[in-house]
């Protein structure tokens, strides 16, 4: 005769049917929430891409009520921007391995490298901006319209 403390069966444990409960419960967990990880990369690019957007028509609208004069300059080695006026400046650098493929204005052409200053004066800027942001094989477009002071997001790369 076996003695067993008290509480327990030579007899406990879990059955297939739990096993099989616990594993459904883990594989339906993992396929709800594995694709919102796998779309992180355009999310990030959208999100820069939506943020560089407002940041342009930011600083047309403050030209535009405040009557001063913005530079937005564009570092595209650095995948970095900023603006400044007389009397506010801010910083921006990309996020997540978003980097700009290339700016283009139609005086200056398709620019894909270095430093670009854009003067943003109380009237606005005197051309449209396109802007294009890239992240692995993903592409985002930032139009800016100089003449209604709006800009518009496409995802792939448009001209």
């Amino acid at each position: 005769m076996q003695i067993f403390p008290t509480g327990t069966n030579k007899g406990e444990g879990f059955t297939l049917i739990e096993l099989i409960l616990v594993i459904f419960i883990i594989a339906l967990t993992t396929t709800l929430v594995m694709p919102s990880f796998w779309n992180m990369g355009d999310r990030a690019l959208k999100s820069e891409a939506k943020r560089i957007g407002n940041t342009i028509r930011y600083i047309h609208d403050e030209a535009a009520g405040k009557k001063q004069t913005y530079i937005l300059t564009l570092d595209l080695d650095k995948d970095a921007w900023k603006y400044e006026s007389k009397k506010e400046s801010k910083n921006f650098k990309l996020k997540e391995s978003v980097m700009f493929r290339d700016i283009m204005i139609p005086s200056l052409g398709k620019i894909s490298f270095g430093e670009t200053k854009l003067i943003f004066s109380p009237t606005g800027p005197e051309e449209p901006i396109t802007l294009h942001l890239i992240k692995d094989d993903k592409e985002y477009t930032v139009m800016f319209n100089h003449l209604s002071g709006r800009s518009k997001i496409d995802e792939g790369y448009l001209e």
